[in-house]
């Protein structure tokens, strides 16, 4: 694939550079905020060659691309800067609604860590099923080794969010990682003592209330957000042969305070509510959650907006060790699996087969479901139907029976070890569950697909 011609085309076909206001890309898509819709070619960007599918959503221009589509960005990104349109990647004018541009914002900042918190889980799975098989002791070398590589993304959580949210944002990627960094170091942690969350100090007088800010959040995120308006003052205001010295200095002194005092425990009381009311919503009927969840994440995945519960698993993996939420994601995807499968059993369009086994093998081995999902469900009312009810169905079953992941990872089959804990019912449920969900879907496709069905 030329991605130097296609970005030349996409870019061509949206109106120009000038056009884009906003870029970045997620695991799958190519995401814009165009200052001119009307500009835009949907037709002539979705038949380049490379485009899949091209939605206008939730205030975002969004190309799906598949698995590469960092490749294209990498070729994409200096055709728009050189026209000096945007000032950068990641430094962004922010235009559109409030909501677009915190989907636009959380999209950007967890996308770069999704395979590391994702190869990670997996990691976590492997080595909790090997304890239970006898394979390895949890008193031994090896067994410290494994778990300390499979955590270490949860307990840096801080440091790596601080960076792509600087990226995002416009601040200074390393001072902001420092910033994370200092949430997270011994000595402040060791002020809490054994009082925990909620112990107290001073700083100059100032009460502060003391958080352990591993595994979070929410609280760096909003602490480099702020960061960034500090950067760009001073960044402007500062002496050029002063900036080196005087940037890092202020910016620390300034926003590591402000950041314990103020930011960083109304970061861990929003981001804890948040997940309490999701959390409460599972305990009052973890069974209609799950018909929700189940039936509605492709929905959400095709209005490109699913990144925004993303964060809410990941504080509860990170806060709790176990999320009810990842679950109904491995019922959509494999009710669309069981889609894919009616529909190749059922059509006799050899392109519509192909494609069918094509999505089937994708989510089976890397869980992107976006090829399909516009590929053939959206462009299918019938089987886009099916799919939502056999990711109900299998969602309302996981609720039932109350099954968790011990990672945040993306439903597929290579992510199974996410299932296993201490209770092997957990893994056999989860199990039964998704095959409940390729079963409905399968079935439902296979009567709703004709015969003669061609790949639209």
């Amino acid at each position: 694939m030329d991605y130097k011609k296609m970005a030349k085309s996409i870019l061509e076909n949206i109106g120009g550079s000038e056009n884009v206001a906003n870029m970045t890309h997620c695991a799958t898509r190519l995401r814009l905020t165009l200052k001119d819709t009307s500009k835009a070619d949907d037709q002539a960007v979705e038949n380049i060659d490379g485009v899949i599918n091209v939605i206008n959503k939730a205030g975002q221009y969004q190309l799906l691309i598949g698995t590469e589509v960092g490749k294209l960005y990498d070729e994409f990104e200096p055709l728009v800067k050189g026209e000096g349109n945007v000032e950068s990647t990641d430094t962004k004018e922010q235009t559109g609604s409030i909501i677009s541009n915190i989907f636009s914002a959380v999209s950007a900042i967890f996308a770069p860590i999704l395979p590391a918190l994702a190869g990670s889980g997996i990691l976590r799975g492997l080595l909790i099923l090997c304890v239970q098989l006898g394979l390895i002791s949890e008193n031994s070398g090896t067994y410290s080794i494994i778990f300390v590589a499979s955590m270490s993304v949860f307990y840096f959580l801080p440091v790596l969010l601080a960076f792509t949210s600087a990226r995002r944002f416009g601040a200074s990627p390393y001072i902001s990682a420092l910033i994370g960094a200092a949430l997270i170091n011994p000595d402040f942690i060791g002020l809490m003592g054994d009082a925990g969350n909620g112990a107290t100090t001073e700083f100059f007088g100032i009460p502060v209330v003391l958080m352990n800010y591993n595994s979070t959040v929410v609280p760096i995120i909003l602490s480099i957000w702020a960061f960034s308006y500090l950067y760009k003052f001073l960044d402007a205001k500062v002496p050029e042969t002063l900036k080196l010295v005087i940037i890092p200095l202020v910016s620390l002194a300034i926003m590591v305070p402000l950041t314990v005092i103020v930011i960083g425990p109304i970061g861990v009381y929003s981001g804890e509510a948040v997940a309490n009311v999701v959390n409460w919503l599972i305990e009052r009927s973890s069974v209609l959650t799950g018909v929700l969840v189940g039936g509605g994440w492709s929905i959400l995945v095709s209005l490109g907006i699913h990144w925004a519960v993303n964060p809410i698993m990941i504080n509860n993996v990170s806060t709790y060790g176990f999320d009810y939420i990842v679950p109904f994601t491995f019922a959509c995807n494999f009710a669309v699996i069981g889609t894919t499968i009616g529909v190749y059993f059922k059509a006799k369009d050899k392109k519509l087969r192909s494609f069918a086994l094509t999505g089937l093998v994708t989510i089976a081995l890397s869980a992107i479901i976006e090829a399909t999902l516009f590929g053939l469900l959206v462009k299918n009312k019938k089987l886009f139907l099916a799919q939502i009810i056999g990711g109900a169905v299998g969602g309302a079953y996981l609720g039932l029976m109350k099954v968790v992941t011990n990672a945040f990872v993306f439903g597929s089959v290579t992510t199974f070890p996410a299932f296993v804990g201490e209770k092997s019912s957990n893994f056999i449920q989860a199990m039964i569950d998704l095959l409940i969900s390729m079963a409905v879907s399968a079935v439902l496709a296979f009567i709703f697909t004709n015969k003669d069905e061609k790949l639209a």
